[in-house]
């Protein structure tokens, strides 16, 4: 397996930034194909095995992107490892733009169920990869966009596009967070998530427009979490003015929105991995609900 060591020094206008070190990986997949692979590699901890993210990219996405988001994992100390997804990255979102514009694009691809599916076998492949460096005491998958579909999905939501389990619903995280996640329509029937049992914090916007629905189409997965009062650490975080880029790391506003976006993932997962469902403090722009 090929390594590649990158610069941990980054020079912007003079000045130096420390980044997380960071690898490159292609790992193999179990149909043959391999799954490129970003690692930033954990800080400020001594833990011989740390604990492991895996984030997921939206449809046009590739594992160079979210680069906020997996600084800020990999500042908590988890080895962040981000996926590149080739059957839904930036060379097949542009082939569906072009044979169906661009909003009719997007969807084709959000709802093609070999994209999905690829998807969840390039999981696979950066949890075989993880494996071969130690065995994670503690595992969470993110995903954005067409990532939280790839996330709903392994955390066992059930689908109408026709991705079947496995690949789909092999529930092997700890704990899961949904970026944008889709409501019901084009890829989730109505009650997708209410068979979901596992501590999953869903983030959105107030500006979050959905490919069908609305922003508010994108809170509907956490009313259908099941909650049953036994506190699993179901949350969901609503961010005012953010919009569906801004959780890519990108758009007007994104600078706001992306300290409310790690603070809260890293206060949800330490809560999570304690044992515990405690809501935080407050923060200025951001409604959380905990079930």
């Amino acid at each position: 397996m090929h390594l590649r060591t990158l610069s941990t020094l980054v020079f912007v206008l003079g000045f130096v930034i420390l980044l997380p070190a960071q690898e490159r990986v292609n790992a193999p997949r179990t149909d043959g194909h391999s799954t490129p692979l970003l690692i930033y590699k954990a800080e400020g901890t001594t833990a011989a095995c740390p604990p492991l993210a895996v984030i997921s990219h939206g449809a046009g996405g590739s594992e160079s992107g979210y680069v906020y988001l997996a600084r800020a994992m990999a500042g908590g100390g988890y080895t962040t490892v981000v996926m590149g997804h080739a059957e839904s990255g930036m060379a097949a979102l542009r082939s569906d733009i072009l044979s169906h514009g661009i909003h009719n694009g997007v969807q084709a691809l959000v709802v093609n169920p070999q994209a999905e599916s690829a998807r969840l076998l390039d999981v696979s492949a950066a949890l075989a990869w993880a494996k071969t460096q130690c065995t994670a005491p503690f595992k969470v998958l993110l995903g954005h966009s067409m990532g939280s579909s790839t996330v709903m999905l392994e955390a066992g939501a059930r689908n109408r596009i026709g991705v079947a389990s496995p690949p789909a619903g092999q529930n092997r995280f700890d704990a899961y967070v949904a970026l944008s996640p889709e409501g019901p329509g084009i890829v989730f029937p109505d009650n997708a998530w209410n068979g979901i049992r596992k501590p999953i914090l869903i983030l959105t916007g107030t500006r979050d427009q959905s490919l069908q629905g609305g922003p508010e189409a994108r809170q509907i997965p956490w009313r259908e979490l099941r909650g049953d009062g036994t506190r699993q650490c179901q949350w969901m975080g609503v961010i005012d003015g953010a919009t569906h880029m801004n959780f890519a790391g990108a758009g007007f506003g994104n600078r706001k929105v992306e300290p409310l976006v790690t603070s809260t993932v890293l206060t949800f997962l330490s809560n999570v991995r304690a044992g515990r469902c405690s809501s935080p403090a407050p923060q200025t722009g951001l409604t959380l609900s905990i079930k």
